[in-house]
């Protein structure tokens, strides 16, 4: 099959002969048919599959046939890293159609997002706390959205953005044509689908599972010992760009910093980074600045690299899901990957849950000359507290409760790692 058989408009062809794209992908060939005739859609697909395009090429056929300068095409998205990916590949294939489009997402300032919206967008694609921060202030109109994106609806849910989904339909209640993507379908995406899609087509590319060109591998290790472990597998491996996902926010700086010190160049994000700052990342892992990145969970689903040899599990996701969703960042469109864990002893019910995905078991692996045996790390008690003296919060120390920016942040730029 090739893009002529769609009959999309010549200058959206220029777009997709600019960009590089040669034959549609299955998602491609399934979904966008079906879209051009104006349907409802469901997209199941993996992440790497190429979906993106499986929505923009239609709407942007379909903004091509009305008039310009009033908000018709909306694109709901779970990240900024998503929410960016998404808008440079608008900018890619509309750039021969004067079709104008752009990126609205918290941890930047809302005016220059206002200024702009008040030009008149044809596409907004966006987060969906800060659309509806535009929606409270006035600054963003959704009278004439003909058409609406929902995309990683599984993980946006996951993220808890359901109320916000929610507030935003109900902005949304004139007829319009909805599409919704989704690697998986939870009983929250299943509802959303029967609420708000009108006699959808659905389309499913292969299994909801990681894609078969990965190669899985655990690698069973004490938790005080991962550090070192993962220092030796980077250099022992042959890795060309490497992402690395831990649990928590404060443990991804602990692991970067690490990392940073033996000689690796290393960056990281995770929430409490500034808009500028992950962006700043995220450029240096592509363009190869960086080779390791150690990132939480929020980078799973919004890093568009096509490249990343290794996907390193330094903690075991929380769900089975989770894992598909990270590894997804290696081994796509036909390109090999591999996906190696770390577990520790109560990570068990979660290789078998992972393995039951898999339909599979995973093969355990040890690193040669790697000292598994090092004497544990003695544990002393915390200093005690005078009488008199204001206790600390005992939160404040743990992963998921630190909010001050850490010191590595304030020595270490992504640019200087």
């Amino acid at each position: 099959m090739t893009f002529e058989q769609f009959n999309l408009h010549p200058a959206i062809m220029d777009g997709i002969r600019s960009v590089g794209y040669s034959e549609p992908t299955p998602i491609q060939a399934q979904a966008i048919p079906p879209a051009l005739e104006g349907r409802d859609l469901i997209g199941l697909a993996q992440t790497g599959t190429g979906k993106t395009a499986a929505f923009v090429l239609p709407m942007l056929q379909k903004l091509l046939r009305g008039p310009r300068g009033k908000l018709r095409g909306l694109i709901i998205s779970p990240t900024r890293e998503l929410a960016e990916q998404i808008y440079e590949s608008i900018k890619g294939l509309s750039q021969h159609t004067g079709i104008r489009s752009m990126a609205i997402y918290g941890g930047v300032g809302m005016d220059p997002q206002k200024s702009k919206l008040r030009t008149g967008m044809d596409i907004v694609v966006a987060c969906p706390g800060r659309l509806l921060d535009h929606v409270w202030q006035g600054t963003i109109d959704f009278t004439d959205v003909e058409m609406l994106v929902i995309d990683e609806a599984d993980r946006m849910f996951d993220m808890g953005f359901l109320p916000d989904i929610r507030k935003i339909l109900k902005c949304l209640m004139h007829e319009r044509q909805t599409l919704l993507f989704s690697a998986t379908m939870p009983d929250d995406v299943r509802k959303l689908v029967r609420d708000v899609l009108n006699d959808p087509v659905t389309v499913q590319i292969g299994q909801v599972a990681p894609a078969n060109t990965v190669t899985h591998a655990l690698y069973p290790v004490r938790q005080d010992l991962k550090t070192s472990l993962l220092k030796t597998l980077l250099k022992q491996t042959d890795m060309d760009s490497v992402l690395v996902f831990t649990r928590t926010k404060h443990r991804t700086e602990r692991v970067a910093l690490a990392l940073a010190q033996s000689g690796l160049k290393v960056a990281s994000i995770q929430g409490n980074l500034s808009q500028y700052r992950r962006q700043a990342a995220l450029d240096g892992f592509k363009d190869g600045t960086f080779k390791v990145l150690v990132a939480t969970d929020i980078a799973s689903r919004g890093i568009d690299v096509s490249d990343v040899s290794h996907v390193i599990n330094y903690d075991m996701p929380d769900t089975a899901d989770t894992y598909i969703h990270r590894i997804g960042r290696t081994g796509r469109i036909g390109k090999t990957g591999d996906a190696f864990t770390f577990v520790c002893a109560e990570d068990e019910p979660m290789v078998k849950s992972i393995e039951k995905v898999l339909k599979s078991p995973i093969e355990r692996r040890s690193v040669d000359g790697f000292k598994y045996d090092a004497p544990e790390p003695v544990k002393t008690a915390p200093p005690h507290q005078p009488r008199h003296t204001r206790p600390q919060n005992p939160a404040s120390g743990s992963d998921h409760n630190r909010r001050r920016t850490p010191a590595f942040h304030r020595r270490l730029s992504p640019q200087s790692i």
